[in-house]
């Protein structure tokens, strides 16, 4: 499960998409940019189980940034 899951704007002119978020799984954490288009890249480490929280992270932004 992702634990202090958290995202802003990557730019000061909120009317560009694309955003940055980090998390914590299991006591590590993971930072990421999540593109427009859906697109995940990852800025540090990659975490293990990759497609199961790419999953959980497009949820949280469908939710949290599209609805």
């Amino acid at each position: 499960m992702l634990q202090h899951f958290s995202f802003k704007p990557m730019f000061d002119n909120t009317q560009l998409p694309g955003w940055t978020f980090s998390f914590f799984f299991r006591n590590t954490r993971y930072t990421g940019d999540y593109l427009p288009e859906g697109v995940i890249v990852w800025t540090g480490e990659t975490p293990p189980e990759e497609d199961n929280l790419k999953k959980m992270i497009h949820e949280l932004m469908i939710f949290h940034v599209y609805d």
